[in-house]
């Protein structure tokens, strides 16, 4: 039990990774965050499931207009609920994009329905056995999954011409403004980008969970709590809290039952940014004067 508990900690908490990875991406190129983060979980999923199941197109199409969709909600959000408001010096992005995720809640809700439904997945049904407990394929996905895309980024950061933007851009804006970076394009691609990642993770757990337009409020609130609890700014410290935000709240539920888990994951997250305020891998910022 304890082994199963493990493998479903990580799944879960590579799963708040690739979310709270949305909010550092965003956080280092804009000092903003994109507070629909959950509900761009929830479309994934329910766009997923959409093509997927009710309309009986392929898996890999499905997947893949689902991400393209993804991303393009990631551009509007900048777009139309942040760019309006930073380019002021307002942090009043902050309640629009709050707002504009709780819209979207609704929208699905009225569109696609209240009633939970059962992502489909042959992954889902079959099991393996790891350390004498039986696991699901699909919950060993997940964290691959997100092993693979944090190689992704740091591969692109380190060797391509986008990395060489984007750290520029992270630098100083305004000289990266002053050398032809179109700023702006940045910080939307980067919404793009974070949207993506929320919709991957919706997929990836919708056939372990049901797929209905309130999954991605608490799947936000927590993932944000990890971003903070690793220090947003540093995408090594995300992950590495989101994988430990998630063994502990399976632990947690295996020992006491889901009715504690929420006090006690919250409970460690309060009491380690007491101790720590810069998150457990952040760093203080240093104030030249």
């Amino acid at each position: 039990m304890l082994g199963a508990a493990l493998i479903t900690g990580l799944g879960l908490g590579s799963m708040y990774a690739l979310l709270a990875l949305g909010f550092h991406v965003t956080f280092i190129v804009s000092r903003t965050v994109n507070f629909a983060q959950g509900s761009a979980m929830m479309v994934g999923a329910v766009l997923g499931y959409t093509f997927y199941r009710t309309l009986g197109w392929p898996l890999p199409l499905a997947v893949m207009l689902t991400l393209l969709l993804a991303a393009v909600y990631g551009l509007a959000i900048e777009r139309f609920l942040v760019h309006p408001f930073a380019r002021r010096g307002s942090e009043a992005w902050l309640m629009a994009t709050v707002a504009g995720g709780l819209l979207v809640d609704n929208i699905v809700l009225f569109t696609f329905g209240k009633e939970p439904r059962q992502f489909p997945s042959l992954w889902a049904q079959q099991t393996v056995e790891i350390a004498g407990s039986g696991v699901f394929i699909q919950q060993l996905l997940v964290p691959l999954a997100g092993l693979f895309i944090a190689a992704g980024l740091i591969l692109i950061n380190r060797y391509t011409g986008l990395g060489r933007v984007l750290r520029a851009t992270v630098q100083n804006a305004e000289a990266a403004a002053l050398m032809g970076i179109r700023v702006q394009r940045v910080i939307a691609v980067a919404y793009a980008v974070s949207t993506v990642f929320a919709a991957i993770a919706g997929l990836l757990i919708a056939p372990l969970y049901s797929v209905s337009s309130e999954m991605g409020t608490l799947f936000g609130l927590k993932a944000f709590s990890v971003a903070i609890l690793g220090g947003i700014g540093s995408a090594g410290g995300v992950i590495a809290a989101g994988l430990l935000f998630g063994v502990v709240e399976a632990l947690t539920t295996v020992q006491f039952g889901s009715a504690f888990t929420q006090i006690v994951t919250f409970s460690l997250v309060i009491v380690a940014l007491a101790l720590r305020p810069a998150g457990l891998f952040g760093q203080r910022g240093i104030v030249k004067v």
